[in-house]
């Protein structure tokens, strides 16, 4: 029996992914696990990769949830990993991450502590977006300790990933789930293109009473903005937490939401016009 299906899904990423591919084989231990990478359209010879491992190739970028449920249809395993291929994997974590979602019946999904290549600490998940967090964070209200820790916010800050702790939801790009999560809620939303589609996931899972949590014991590297633009990244962002809560939340908060990314948008223009005057006119 497999225990781990690691599904990478790659966009132009080729020694990237090599280099997460090797970290894999060179450190996990304990299990049994297979790799299924899905190559979304590269151009940079991604597609005719070869190796101990499952290659799905597609002819266009069909976006991160497509890709991730085309990998996942394929994989065997108890345990399913969505891995970002610009990551590196330190040590044993995913054979031990293994054996602690096994002595955990009520976990669901778990991650890691991303970190970036110099060791400082990434942001890794957080809360549901509430209208009270939207506003808060379009408007740098979370960026006060007091404030952050009353309303829990939607992208908390790097200190508070220093312990262990249940949240609502985690980063796609270490991403453990338990296989009878995906068996009750069903696949990734392929509404969403990239970004959100983990919090609609988890939104879901929570749904059905499972726990979700940032497990800091473990860490893996995350180089990060591999395969996107930052300003592009902003914006389809702000667009998939327009289609979240289309889809779970009651119809009234809808132009709230929108009045609240507009106007933050508006706010934020003076620190990069680019970005911020596309945002406010695409949202």
């Amino acid at each position: 029996m497999i225990d781990l299906s690691i599904i990478i899904v790659s966009f132009n990423t080729k020694k990237l992914l090599l280099d997460c591919v090797n970290s894999i084989f060179n450190n996990t231990k304990k299990i049994v696990y297979e790799i299924i990478i899905v190559d979304n359209g590269s151009s940079d010879g991604s597609a005719h990769l070869t190796g101990n491992f499952k290659l799905i190739g597609n002819k266009e970028n069909l976006g991160f949830a497509k890709a991730n449920n085309q990998g996942i249809e394929k994989a065997k395993g108890r345990y399913i990993l969505l891995l970002n291929s610009d990551t590196v994997i330190l040590d044993n974590v995913l054979g031990e991450m293994v054996e602690w979602m096994g002595r955990n019946s009520k976990v669901g999904i778990v991650s890691c502590s991303l970190k970036n290549k110099d060791g400082s600490l990434q942001a890794t998940g957080g809360y549901f977006p509430t209208l009270p967090r939207v506003f808060a964070w379009m408007f740098f209200l979370d960026d006060f300790p007091i404030l952050e820790r009353v309303i829990k916010s939607f992208h908390p800050h790097q200190q508070n990933y220093l312990k262990e702790h249940q949240q609502d939801w985690v980063t796609g790009a270490f991403f453990l789930i338990r296989r009878q999560v995906i068996d009750e809620i069903g696949l990734i939303d392929e509404d969403y293109f990239m970004y959100v589609e983990e919090v609609d996931f988890c939104f879901r899972a929570k749904q059905k009473k499972w726990e979700i949590w940032y497990l800091s014991e473990w860490s893996i590297t995350h180089l990060g903005g591999a395969s996107g633009h930052k300003g592009d990244s902003l914006i389809q962002e702000l667009r998939s937490i327009k289609i979240f809560y289309k889809k779970h939340m009651p119809k009234w908060q809808y132009p709230v939401l929108r009045f609240f990314l507009k106007t933050g948008a508006l706010g934020r223009i003076i620190l990069n016009p680019k970005i911020y005057a596309k945002a406010f006119r695409e949202i």
